[in-house]
């Protein structure tokens, strides 16, 4: 009889958020199972606080991997999860994403014959130069349980070849994320009044992914064109900042407009009730774009391919790229968005499909 039934692997603040609705579910239903903590994020502030602020227990694992090149990371992960489930011997092994935590978890899963399941499968950029689209496409032609969080994202898998019998569609399970956590949010945060904000009259903005934070024009861009949007319509934007960005911005002496309020990162309540709360979010984050969409308020992505088009489709989401000119033409035109769009992303109940489905 294994340990457990099911084990999570997960290393990133997005997985544990969406990972969470999962967990609970298990935990309700007396499902057996083991929670593996990489440690690809590894400062507290990044990740820990994660699991104490959604009253998450403690992974059962924690492998400590932490930074390098995404080559030794993924290796030492692919060692470390082979080794867990050599002891736990897990009927399911559950990857979220497109992390080097989820591309780990899928092979060594895959190479102890160990089914796999992938939540959030099917999503694509159609940029085979970002990382993370190699690390989905890889976990998805690796995986037996497919849970795609849209038709469209099914349809794109079998379009790949995939057997349309491994494919559930589900929605996602950041929309069980949010539901269950909002009302947390508005009663327990203080986040609004720490930093002196009226709701709907700031903005909020994440940068962090590489190809823009290690890249001085495009970084430099991003600020000049938020910046300048900021001063022209009077309203304040509060940057929680990723310490590798932060190092960037010295690294390059880049300047941060007066409008732009550096912040460190937040936890998840926290950034939830400023997503609600803001005016307008501007962002690279593929999690933030399906958060701002269930929120009701609307967001400028500032990236040149999406893999999730959804969010654009039902016009809460516009790609713009990192030219200032751009950005500031995009933010026009969201700001005024009434947030009356349908949600493309399920009625909340994707964590209970996902468990049927692989039960």
């Amino acid at each position: 009889m294994p340990a457990s039934r099911v084990a999570f692997v997960l290393g990133t603040r997005p997985e544990i958020i969406k990972l969470s609705p999962l967990v609970r579910a298990c935990h309700r239903r007396e499902i057996p199972h083991t929670v593996v903590h990489t440690g690809q994020h590894y400062s507290e502030s990044l990740d820990t606080v994660f699991f104490e602020q959604l009253e998450l227990p403690a992974p059962d694992h924690n492998l400590a991997v932490g930074s390098g090149t995404h080559s030794e990371q993924t290796a030492e992960m692919i060692l470390g999860i082979a080794e867990v489930l050599s002891d736990e011997q897990p009927t399911d092994v559950i990857v979220q994403g497109d992390t080097n935590s989820a591309l780990a978890g899928a092979i060594a899963a895959s190479k102890q014959s160990t089914a796999l399941g992938h939540v959030e499968a099917g999503l694509r950029s159609f940029d085979r130069e970002m990382p993370e689209e190699i690390n989905r496409i890889l976990a998805d032609h690796a995986a037996d349980s497919l849970f795609a969080p849209t038709g469209e994202a099914a349809r794109l898998l079998e379009a790949e070849g995939i057997d349309a019998d491994r494919i559930t569609v589900t929605g996602n399970t950041i929309v069980d994320a949010v539901s269950q956590n909002l009302e947390l949010a508005t009663r327990k945060s203080t986040v609004l009044e720490e930093y002196g904000l009226e709701p709907d009259e700031f903005y909020l903005l994440t940068a962090h992914r590489e190809e823009n934070v290690d890249d001085p024009d495009r970084f430099a861009g991003i600020l000049g064109g938020v910046g300048e949007f900021a001063r022209r319509t009077d309203r304040p934007v509060l940057y929680p900042i990723h310490p590798r960005a932060r190092e960037n911005l010295a690294a390059f002496d880049l300047s941060v407009p007066p409008s732009v309020r550096l912040v460190d990162p937040l936890g998840f309540l926290d950034f939830l009730a400023l997503e609600s709360s803001a005016r307008l979010v501007i962002t690279d984050s593929g999690g933030v774009q399906e958060e701002t969409c269930i929120l009701q308020t609307p967001c400028l992505t500032v990236r040149d391919t999406t893999e999730r088009p959804e969010t654009v489709d039902v016009g809460a989401n516009r790609l713009v790229g990192t030219e200032p000119s751009t950005i500031l033409a995009g933010a026009d035109e969201m700001v005024s968005r009434d947030g009356s769009w349908s949600n493309p992303f399920g009625d909340g109940t994707a964590a209970e499909r996902i468990l049927d489905s692989l039960l």
